[in-house]
């Protein structure tokens, strides 16, 4: 994250006045940030929040984007993750999507690695593709994960323990409190109410909030971290919600913590596809986090609570809650003199953890993009465009889980097999069919060994692979595949156990 033009700025001679509507992640993720990279003489940061309205959280997993947001803001490894009893996470596994029986690991990492010059994915696919073996055989962190191992990767570029990232799993509710500790240490001033009235102009924007107790807190930026209710950014300032329903029906979740089976922890999230949606499992240090994510036009709300039931590995530890939700976004995330970040701002489900990476990714822009003068529109343009683009990205991403399936077992699965696709996910698809190429770009949450990840672990492999693979005599090419597939096994086998890791290093949690 980097400092923002306002650093040393005031408004008539003051510091600007930012306020935080909202808690949870996204507002004290917010809170955090902006406190770590605006000095006092240039911000003055308020949070409001009201204990009766509560947060969505329900135990999170993460990207590895996390990592650095955390770096950021100075916070030790270590005691972040006692504190939020996390664990680590090397991918997420799918189970079900392409055809009942399936399995494959999105990893945090590469598959393979170059031969002679050329692609590994297109020696492989010249090889024989899934003839010759499943990609999974050639990365490190699927291995690892498919063995309950875990260890930080080689800062050395030559060794094969460098070839993988990972993220973290944790409970939304503890991390939340985290930042929360964190911000108010460090200044940011928390106000407990319940807002009532917001004094508003569409075009100069917002100038302050009323609390149910009389209180004014005026402000010149507002943070709408107010989820999905929206109550800055939509009803204040009439920013439309632009639905992607017909393309990621999935509109209701259910969730519940539940015992842990046994002692290990898999350093892994998973995703169980279902007959009208799909059930998250992610393994915490004290606790498991379930949740049933479905399409209500698909399947009713009792029985998609009574399918999560029956498949919780232990005892529940709360009762189940429930949420309602649309996938799409804003078409303005940022308007006048406010800003949406998190749930406000837009939804994609949480099939690919991307929920806290668009916070992040949120609060970087704000940062980069905050003027001297908060009248300049221009910032807002640009914020708007980065995230409507990093939100269309992400939303293809998401839709390929779906409509890349084969089953026909369910009316919900029939309809996403046969669903007219967003046309820049046809072309992506297209282009990876044939030739085993993933459409570039500069930045992005998932670049190429995701899309590949996925592209193969749901039965869509490449009909040809390149000329220049040709290049590499087919002898030299299968001995170097082979040898990469032993250095796979090899290091993952080395690697010591998740849950020992953790305590190794420190991490784990005191009960």
């Amino acid at each position: 994250m980097q400092c923002s033009n306002l650093e040393g700025a005031i408004i008539a001679g003051r510091p600007i006045r930012i306020v935080i509507v909202g808690g949870g992640s996204a507002g004290w993720m917010t809170a955090a940030a902006l406190r770590s990279k605006l000095s006092p003489a240039a911000a003055e940061i308020h949070l409001v929040e009201s204990a009766e309205i509560g947060t969505v959280g329900v135990g999170e997993a993460t990207v590895p984007h996390i990592r650095f947001f955390n770096s950021a803001l100075g916070v030790d490894e270590a005691e972040f993750m006692r504190r939020t009893k996390a664990t680590f996470k090397l991918g997420i596994e799918f189970r079900n999507w392409a055809q009942i029986g399936d399995s494959y690991i999105h990893p945090f990492g590469a598959f393979g690695a170059d031969v002679s010059g050329t692609p590994f994915l297109q020696q492989w696919v010249r090889s024989g593709g899934p003839a010759r073996g499943s990609l999974e055989a050639y990365s490190l962190p699927v291995a690892a994960a498919r063995k309950g191992r875990f260890a930080h990767p080689a800062s050395d570029p030559r060794r094969i323990e460098s070839t993988y990232s990972y993220a973290y799993q944790f409970d939304a509710g503890l991390y939340g409190r985290f930042l929360r500790d964190l911000a108010e240490e460090r200044g940011v001033v928390r106000t407990e109410g319940t807002i009532v009235a917001v004094d508003s102009d569409p075009e100069s924007g917002i100038r302050s909030i009323t609390l149910k107790d009389g209180q004014e807190v005026a402000g010149d930026l507002f943070v709408d971290c107010s989820g999905f209710r929206a109550l800055l950014i939509g009803q204040a300032m009439g920013s439309t919600f632009e639905s992607w329903r017909r393309w990621l029906p999935c509109d209701r979740a259910v969730a519940v913590p539940c015992r842990s089976a046994g002692p290990e922890i898999d350093p892994y999230t998973r995703a169980t596809a279902q007959s009208a949606g799909w059930i998250w499992r992610i393994p915490l240090q004290h606790r498991v986090g379930n949740g049933h994510v479905y399409a209500s036009e698909f399947v009713g709300d009792e029985e998609a609570e009574r399918l999560l039931l029956d498949q919780l590995e232990g005892e529940a530890l709360a009762a189940p809650n429930r949420l309602r939700f649309e996938a799409g976004r804003r078409d303005r995330q940022w308007v006048a003199n406010c800003v949406a970040i998190g749930l406000s701002a837009g939804f994609l489900e949480p099939l690919e953890s991307t929920s806290i990476h668009l916070i992040q990714l949120a609060i970087t822009n704000l940062l980069e993009l905050l003027p001297d003068d908060l009248r300049d529109a221009s910032a807002a343009a640009e914020f708007n465009r980065i995230m409507d683009v990093e939100y269309e990205r992400i939303r293809d991403f998401l839709i390929l889980h779906y409509c890349a399936t084969e089953r026909d077992d369910s009316p919900f699965w029939d309809y996403c097999r046969t669903m007219e696709l967003p046309p820049s996910l046809d072309e992506k698809i297209a282009l990876f069919r044939d030739r085993g190429l993933v459409a570039s770009y500069r930045n992005g949450m998932f670049l190429e060994p995701s899309w590949i990840a996925v592209f193969a672990g749901q039965r869509i492999f490449p009909h040809h692979s390149s000329a220049a693979a040709a290049g590499v005599p087919a002898t030299v090419a299968g001995k170097a595949l082979d040898a990469m597939r032993n250095e796979v096994e090899r290091a993952a086998v080395a690697l010591p156990r998740h849950g020992d890791y953790l305590r190794q290093i420190g991490a784990a949690a005191i009960a």
